[in-house]
Order: C-alpha cells, then structure tokens, then sequence
C-alpha cells in the first residue's frame, strides 16, 4: 500500500473519529457551556464598568491599561476555564449515552454509541480521560472552579449512573439539570473569575448575576421538561418514567412554553425595577423578540410529529444561546 493511501486513509478515520465525538459530545450542550464562560467573564468584569464607564475611551482605557497588563493570566484563565467547562459537559453527557444505549436506539439512533459509530470501550475511555481533565484543570486553575466542576460532575453521575440513576425519577432529573446550569455553573463562574481575575474585598453577587442566575434557572426547568417530549416511546418502553409521560405531550409543550414566558417577562420587569445598570431599551427590545420567536416558532408544532418536536427543541436551545450574548450586551451596552 503506498503511503498515499495510507495518509489518506488515516486522514478518513480520524475525519470519521471526530465527526462522531462531535455528535457524542452533544453540540448545543457544548455551545451552551461555551457561552456561559464568556458571558460569566464579562458580566464579572468589575463593577465600575458597568456602573461609571459610559464612553468608548473609558472602556478602551480600562483595556489598555488592566488587560494588556495581565495577558497571560487573563487567556490562560479564560481558555482553562473553558476547557475544563467544555471536558465536564462531555464527561456528563457521554456518561448519559453510556448508560442509555438501547433507549437512545429508539429515541436517538444517531448518537455514535447508538449508532455503532463508537463501541462502548470507546465511550468508556472518552468519559474517564474527560472526567479527569475537567478535574485536573479545575484544581490547576482555582478553587472555585474545583468546586463548581467537581459538584456538576458528582451530579451528573448520580443522574444517569445506578443505583440511583436519578433520571428515573422526574422531578430529581428536572432538580439536576436546573441546580447545574442554573446555579452551579453561573454561580460558579462568577465567583471563579472574582477570585482569580477581579479580586475585591465585597464578594457580594451583584444583581446582574443574579439576574442571569435566576433566567437561566427558569429556562433550564422549560429545557429539563421539554427533553423528554420527543424522547416518549423511548422512555416508555425502558420504563423510565417523564412528565410526558404522566401528563401528556400536550401539557407538557404549554408548561414549557408557559415557564419560558415567565422568564421573558421577569427579564423584562426586572430591567426596569431591579437593574439600573443595564441599558433598558436594549434589554426590552431583546427579550420582546426572542418570546415572540418563541410564540411563532410553537404555534403550529405537530406534538405527533418527533421530528417537529426536537426542531422546536432545538429552538429553545436556540433562544437559550441568545440569552448568553444580549444580556451581557445589555450589561456593557452604557
């Protein structure tokens, strides 16, 4: 065999490798956990710039001056959180699709494991390695960090490993997607970078984090209770038991899209009681649009149709990114 064919048969392998790590890593759970670093990190900047700096040259200074100053701490921070975010949602997610192979058969044939693309020794060796690193980067970096990552990981074993398997169990499961991308990871974040980037003697959280904290908890419960909607015959056969399952499809798609409502709304209203840093017509506009998206996208969805079901999903995931670009836009936008 020439070395051609050999160059160009490894290069089609490890194309194929990592086109399935990147369905095994569940993209929009990664792109989720990407932009909750950079938003955390720029609502944690210090609270000057949101409060006093309203010129371009102010924020340019601040740049020049601290920024510039401090490069290398500043990227390795930002890049090692990241990756050690990005190692832990895979170790959970992967873990998921471990324990879940012959539901996700009916559910999501076309995860790796489900698939076959990936045999289970394969999914086993991703996890661990994972595991580790999101560890061993989190205790590198700081201690708030350690904390936010160890306590997301030992949640997200007690969900899909036995002998609790707590996604048995639909409200546990519900409880353990909202307390980590809820509370864990913005709570843990902001702290994190405090602690290492912009240290201060007040380590109280300011009401912008607290804002996207409580957002974000809201919209995961619509995120935790929409899963499970086109996963039904799945669920059902390997008796695992849902909200959609002891309600309905339909009950279930007006809770979600109900909860998302309150979310939008309380963003809103508490803009304009809560918030006096932000810029209120921005943070309005934004989030009026994103829940008449939300209104448009649901009217029509097929409840018997599971592909139309994991479109609007998706969606909400969608609307979940946004969120992490326009609220801290509306945080710096003076």
């Amino acid at each position: 065999m020439s070395q051609v064919n050999i160059s160009d048969n490894f290069a089609s392998k490890f194309g194929n490798f990592f086109i399935s790590f990147w369905r095994f890593s569940r993209p929009h759970t990664v792109i989720g956990t990407t932009l909750s670093v950079l938003a955390l990190f720029l609502i944690s900047l210090p609270g000057y710039l949101h409060d006093d700096l309203n010129t371009f040259l102010s924020i340019q200074q601040y740049f020049g001056e601290t920024w510039t100053g401090n490069w290398s701490l500043y990227t390795n921070q930002i890049l090692g959180t990241w990756l050690a975010c990005l190692a832990g949602n895979i170790y959970i997610v992967g873990l998921n699709q471990l324990e879940d192979i012959e539901i996700d058969k009916i559910n999501k044939p076309n995860l790796p494991l489900a698939s076959g693309d990936f045999s289970v020794p394969t999914g086993r060796i991703i996890v661990i390695i994972c595991g580790i690193l999101a560890l061993v980067l989190a205790l590198i970096l700081g201690k708030f960090l350690l904390l936010m990552v160890a306590t997301s990981l030992l949640i997200g074993t007690c969900y899909s490993l036995p002998p609790l398997r707590l996604k048995r169990l639909p409200l546990f499961a519900a409880l353990c997607i909202l307390t980590v991308r809820g509370l864990v990871i913005n709570l843990g974040l902001f702290f994190h970078f405090q602690d290492t980037l912009f240290p201060r003697n007040n380590w109280q959280v300011p009401t912008t984090v607290w804002a996207i904290t409580w957002f974000i908890l809201v919209f995961t419960i619509a995120i935790a209770l929409g899963k499970d909607i086109p996963d039904l015959e799945g669920d059902k056969q390997y008796n695992i038991s849902t909200f959609t399952i002891k309600l309905g499809k339909q009950a279930v798609f007006n809770l979600c899209r109900g909860i998302l409502t309150v979310a939008y709304l309380g963003m809103i209203g508490a803009g304009w009681l809560w918030l006096p840093q932000v810029n209120l017509p921005f943070l309005t506009i934004s989030h009026s649009v994103a829940l008449g998206l939300l209104w448009w996208q649901g009217w029509n969805v097929d409840l018997e149709s599971q592909e139309a079901i994991a479109r609007f999903y998706q969606f909400i995931w969608k609307l979940f990114f946004m969120e992490y670009l326009i609220f801290p836009l509306a945080c710096l936008w003076l």
